[in-house]
């Protein structure tokens, strides 16, 4: 299936591993000129050697902690320069997180929600503009699942993601532009390989995901790649889980 995506440009956070990486790998499998941002040089560079190996056009690099002060900017100037527009934008960077005592400090709480939401927001809504301008345009938010299993700082802000991803679909429509979220279940990372022991995970997807098993990161891009085609133009506002079928409520 030809997803006309040949010749289109992509802004990929959080590309240096995991589900970053794996869309980052696939967009430009289907002709896609990307530009690849993360913290970490050495895996973003391998990530763009990989991408030229394969025949895809080498990415631009942009280093870059979304955390800071004026980051959004910052990559939206560099992505630009590199790109000359932004068709695609696909905010992978993020962090989960582990359960909380209630008396937290609200330090964590405060870096939590700028990294998972309030940067996030402040990109996208930078980057609008030109797609409005070429009535056309994806964004695509790698968010999480809203079943919580106590208390995480991420959660709130993942929650969010879904809320504004709503409301700003219902905004932009009329110009070409579709937003949604993908929520990753169990998914295997640099991460869930670091908190989870093999053992604890072959047990928990018996226990818990219909599948058996924990995804693979290009199980999700294949996803995310559909949602920014043509062929996806009807398909906003959504939130897709990617889970095996580890969520477990219907609606």
């Amino acid at each position: 299936m030809d997803l006309g995506l040949g010749g289109k440009t992509a802004l990929v956070t959080g590309a240096s591993q995991g589900i970053g990486r794996a869309i980052a790998k696939a967009l430009a499998a289907e002709g896609v000129k990307v530009c690849i941002a993360a913290r970490r040089s050495a895996e973003l560079e391998q990530l763009a050697s990989e991408i030229a190996a394969a025949g895809g056009q080498r990415p631009h690099i942009v280093i870059v902690d979304i955390l800071e002060k004026g980051a959004p900017q910052k990559l939206l100037q560099e992505a630009l320069k590199a790109l000359g527009q932004i068709d695609i934008l696909v905010n992978s960077a993020g962090a989960g997180g582990v359960r909380l005592p209630i008396d937290t400090p609200d330090d964590h709480w405060e870096d939590m929600m700028t990294l998972n939401y309030v940067r996030i927001r402040q990109l996208t809504h930078a980057i609008l503009p030109g797609m409005i301008a070429n009535h056309w345009g994806r964004i695509i938010n790698i968010s999480g699942k809203n079943e919580v299993d106590g208390l995480l700082a991420a959660a709130p802000a993942k929650a969010a993601i879904h809320v504004w991803s709503k409301g700003l679909s219902r905004e932009v429509g009329k110009s070409g532009i579709t937003v949604n979220s993908i929520a990753p279940g169990r998914i295997m990372s640099e991460q869930i390989r670091r908190k989870y022991s093999a053992e604890y995970r072959a047990e928990h997807a018996a226990r818990d995901i219909p599948v058996g098993r924990y995804g693979e990161p290009e199980e999700l891009a294949t996803l995310a790649v559909y949602l920014a085609s043509s062929a996806a133009s009807y398909i906003t506002g959504a939130v897709i889980p990617v889970d095996g079928g580890l969520r477990r409520y219907a609606f």
